[in-house]
């Protein structure tokens, strides 16, 4: 009666080893998400800053704005100087007019006076001072010609001052660039930032990633582009059925993470495997531990 007993018990051990090695499926992780920390660009203090964790946010949406009074300022004086810098210009296109009506002028005289030469009614003197007059008049238009080409360098230097330091001012705003979720704040509006400086982390969650170890076993049955069956936890003894896909396989081997389950597989190597799986109802989180069977 007893012996009965036991290959009873035994078994049952057996079945529920039996169905307990079939329940296993054929790789273990963790979802993740690729998470972006959005930073200033400018420094000032916060003036707006509309962020608070959880929220969900749109590309393109304006979430704060850092103070641009100063840059406002700096502007301002550039300005004022190229308007400076273009009445300088102006002066000198008039000062080359007058030269240029100097040089006609001079021009004809010297043609005048090299006529009479020829025919012995002016002297050697009179036609070098002539030539010599048409000559300073020429260096002279040269010389504002010079300055002006100066002064367009100038203004070139100038608006590039300006475009800089309004695309400072457009920076200023915040501008928040992918869709998905608010993971944290590290500021708070009126607080002093500076360039580089976190404001927040943002990631994409309605696409995760689950991140698995496959041995090299395994490795032949899995595919990039593939449909793979991916479980998570519904309750504590059932799991939920959610559909994947492969989205990388690593070329190279690494030693076996700490998630792998027994001590044979922690002795091996492994190929790591990322599976793409829509969340768009927010389920899945971040660190939430995963199944896949290919």
């Amino acid at each position: 009666m007893k012996l009965k007993k036991y290959i009873g018990l035994w078994a049952i051990g057996m079945i529920a080893v039996a169905c307990s090695v079939e329940d296993r499926s054929d790789a273990y992780g963790q979802f993740e998400a690729d998470e972006v920390v959005i930073s200033s660009e400018t420094q000032g203090t916060l003036l707006q800053f509309q962020v608070e964790e959880g929220d969900r946010l749109d590309p393109g949406v304006s979430v704060g704005l850092v103070d641009t009074t100063q840059l406002a300022l700096q502007k301002n004086e550039i300005q004022a100087n190229r308007a400076s810098v273009r009445t300088r210009l102006a002066r000198l296109d008039a000062e080359k007019a007058v030269v240029r009506s100097q040089l006609e002028t001079a021009e004809k005289e010297l043609g005048r006076v090299a006529s009479l030469g020829r025919e012995n009614a002016a002297t050697q003197q009179q036609i070098d001072r002539a030539e010599g007059e048409v000559n300073t008049l020429n260096r002279r238009v040269q010389a504002v010609e010079a300055e002006k080409q100066s002064v367009y360098a100038e203004l070139e230097r100038l608006q590039a001052r300006i475009e800089q330091v309004t695309d400072q001012i457009r920076r200023a705003e915040i501008i928040n660039p992918l869709r998905g979720t608010v993971l944290a704040t590290y500021t708070e509006q009126h607080e002093q930032v500076s360039p580089g400086k976190p404001l927040y982390r943002i990631s994409n969650l309605e696409e995760m990633e689950l991140r698995v170890y496959v041995s090299g076993a395994q490795l032949p049955q899995v595919r990039i582009g593939e449909e793979v069956e991916v479980l998570i936890d519904r309750n504590e003894s059932e799991n939920e059925r959610l559909t994947g896909t492969v989205s990388r396989v690593a070329s190279r081997a690494e030693f076996t993470p700490r998630m792998i389950q027994t001590k044979e597989e922690r002795v091996t190597q492994v190929y790591a495997v990322t599976v793409r799986v829509q969340n768009p109802d927010g389920r899945i989180k971040i660190g939430m531990p995963g199944e896949v069977n290919f």
